[in-house]
Parts: structure tokens; C-alpha cells; sequence
């Protein structure tokens, strides 16, 4: 099969495509014929060294979310997926850890990663544990499928888990561009609550508004603080929904009314944050980071997406073999939504 594949850590150019051997499904495997596969910052920080996820391992084929046909499975699978378009969770528990036993296998203590620590997507095909693809209901083509899996399920633990953000509320969600604050601002609408979307173009903001958010404020050019402040007749938002790390932390929570509530879950510029602590205790803010999705709320996720209006939102598709244009465009920061390889 052909794969993007790299074989050391650097520039994007490290990443080739080359032919190697079709993966072999194990007794408790499916074979997946991939379709279309999403892009995340996961792949571009991976690639770029050092490796991000534990029990990485060189040389890998990233992708961890993955949309395409079941071709083959394992001696102990059921035959009934043989054909089934699937999408898959890319979060494998391990199901023999404490965690695991007690029904919590968010916090596995041996986590597998489709695309993190084993191979993943980008390529023609994967082998994927048979717990691990959920059916595509029928008109989801396999690129908006493809979208799904990380960046909504993030967004929805942020802003329903974490946050539990309520209508009424104000929310405050950065970087509106990416396929995680796509999904965040479409659930925030979708709950009632007000939404501030912040970005560093004001196409971008435009775009955001046709996703149901209420106002705008381009990160670059704007005082973050002063506008949403101004937007909230001087009290400042109930919670601010953050992945791009220390940045924009501190005007985060200067942004926050008393007692709000900053969820966060990325470091694109950076991993460590400084902030004021005195304002922060004194306003009696909470920082909540947003945890892994377990299985079972990954499939919650995924029941909320197929019966909900949404929109995935595709930036572009590129053939696999145009791999590294994927990744400098993301690392452009040009995008809107997700970058789809299509093997």
C-alpha cells in the first residue's frame, strides 16, 4: 500500500510517500480501507519532533482520524462490519489497566493512539481495533465522517464536560478558524449561549458568524479584553473556551466576569502559560483543563453530531500524496476547518 510516512523527526520534508506492506488485521482487528482521513496539530507537532504522545515510535504514518470501509476482519470479529463505511475512534484502551476495570478508560494507563503511537490513516489502509469504528449513517460522505472524530469530540467535552456552559452564558472561543473551535462554536449556539469568536482575519470571523457566532473580535488587530468586555456591558464572559495556549491565556482571564470559568486543552504557541495569580484567585476564577473522551462519550458525541444541524466544515482535500502541502498548510495557519487527505 502507499503511505505518508516519515522516517525521522524535522521539516516537513521528512515526510515521503512510499510503498510498504499491506498491515495484517489481528483476530480482534478490522482492515480498513481508508477514504478520508483529517488532518490535526497532532500530526505537524509529531512530525516536528520531539514526539508528543508516549510509546511513540519511529518510523510512522500519522492520521488519527479516519473514515472508510471495512475490507477484512479478524477471526474473532464479527463478519456483519465486512463493508460497513465506519469512522473510528482513535483512542484505544487498553481494557486491563484500574482505570479500564472500573469503566473509566479515559485515563487508561497504557493508552493506545491510531495516528499518535501506531499507524494511522494516511495511508491506503489501516488496521483498527472492531470496538473502535462506529457506522456512518447514510448521506455523511467519508470526508465530513472524517472531521468528526478529535475535533468535536474535544470541543464537546470543553464546552459540555468542562465547562458546562449553559444558555444564557457568554462564552468566549479562540482561534475560530480551527476544526476545534468550528465544532465549539456551533455546540455553544446549539446550547443557547452567546457566542464571542475571536480570530486573526476577519474572513475568518465572517465564516464564524454563519456557524451561530453572535460576535466577533479579530485577535491581531483588537484589544481582546476591552472588546469583550464592551460586549458584556463591563462584566466580561462567563467562560472562555481556549487551545491556543499561553498567547492569548492571560487576556483570557482578564476577559472572565467574577467566578468564570477558563477551559483549555491546547498548547499551539507553547506549553507553559504565565498568568496574573492575584486577579485570578481574588475574581475566583477556575482554570479547567479539558480531559481525554472515554469511549462511551465518544459515541455520545458522535449520536449528538448525526442528530444535530451541524457542519463539519472541510477547509480542503488533497490526494494523499500531497501530504506535505496538507501539513504547510496547516502550519500556514490558511486553513478553515479540516485538511482532508484523501488516499
Amino acid at each position: 500500500m502507499k503511505a505518508a510516512i516519515y522516517r525521522a523527526h524535522g521539516p516537513v520534508d521528512v515526510l515521503g510517500i512510499e510503498d510498504i506492506a499491506d498491515p495484517l488485521p489481528g483476530p480482534r482487528d478490522v482492515l480498513v480501507a481508508v477514504r478520508a482521513a483529517a488532518l490535526n496539530r497532532l500530526d505537524v507537532l509529531q512530525r516536528a519532533g520531539p514526539a508528543v504522545v508516549p510509546d511513540f515510535s519511529l518510523p510512522h504514518i500519522g492520521g488519527a482520524d479516519i473514515a472508510g470501509d471495512v475490507i477484512a476482519v479478524g477471526a474473532d470479529v464479527d463478519p456483519i462490519l465486512l463493508h460497513r463505511r465506519v469512522v473510528v475512534n482513535p483512542a484505544v484502551a487498553c481494557g486491563a489497566c484500574e482505570p479500564c476495570d472500573s469503566g473509566d478508560d479515559r485515563f487508561c494507563a497504557r493508552p493506545i493512539v491510531i495516528g499518535g503511537n501506531r499507524p494511522g490513516g494516511f495511508a491506503e489502509l489501516a488496521v483498527i481495533p472492531a470496538t473502535n469504528v462506529h457506522a456512518i449513517p447514510d448521506g455523511v460522505d467519508y470526508s465530513e465522517a472524517a472531521a468528526i472524530p478529535t475535533t468535536w469530540s474535544t470541543a464537546w467535552k470543553g464546552i459540555v464536560g468542562a465547562g458546562r456552559l449553559q444558555a444564557g452564558e457568554t462564552v468566549v472561543i479562540h482561534a475560530a478558524g480551527s476544526g476545534v473551535s468550528v465544532a465549539a462554536i456551533q455546540i455553544a449556539a446549539s446550547l443557547g449561549a452567546t457566542v464571542i469568536a475571536t480570530a486573526g482575519t476577519d474572513e475568518k470571523l465572517e465564516r464564524a458568524v454563519k456557524l451561530g457566532a453572535d460576535i466577533t473580535i479579530n485577535n491581531r488587530r483588537d484589544d481582546i479584553v476591552a472588546a469583550t468586555r464592551a460586549a458584556t456591558a463591563g462584566l466580561g464572559a462567563d467562560m472562555v473556551f481556549d487551545h491556543v495556549g499561553p498567547a492569548l491565556f492571560q487576556a483570557s482571564l482578564f476577559s472572565l466576569r467574577p467566578r468564570g470559568r477558563m477551559v483549555f486543552c491546547g498548547t499551539t504557541s507553547g506549553t507553559d502559560a504565565t498568568f496574573n495569580l492575584g486577579h485570578a484567585f481574588h475574581s475566583g476564577l477556575s482554570l479547567l483543563g479539558v480531559e481525554p473522551f472515554s469511549s462511551a462519550e465518544f459515541e455520545e458525541v458522535l449520536a449528538f453530531y448525526w442528530n444535530g444541524d451541524f457542519d463539519a466544515v472541510v477547509d480542503s482535500e488533497l490526494p494523499l500524496d500531497q501530504a506535505r502541502e496538507a501539513q504547510r498548510r496547516m502550519e500556514a495557519g490558511a486553513l478553515f476547518g479540516k485538511i482532508i487527505l484523501r488516499p
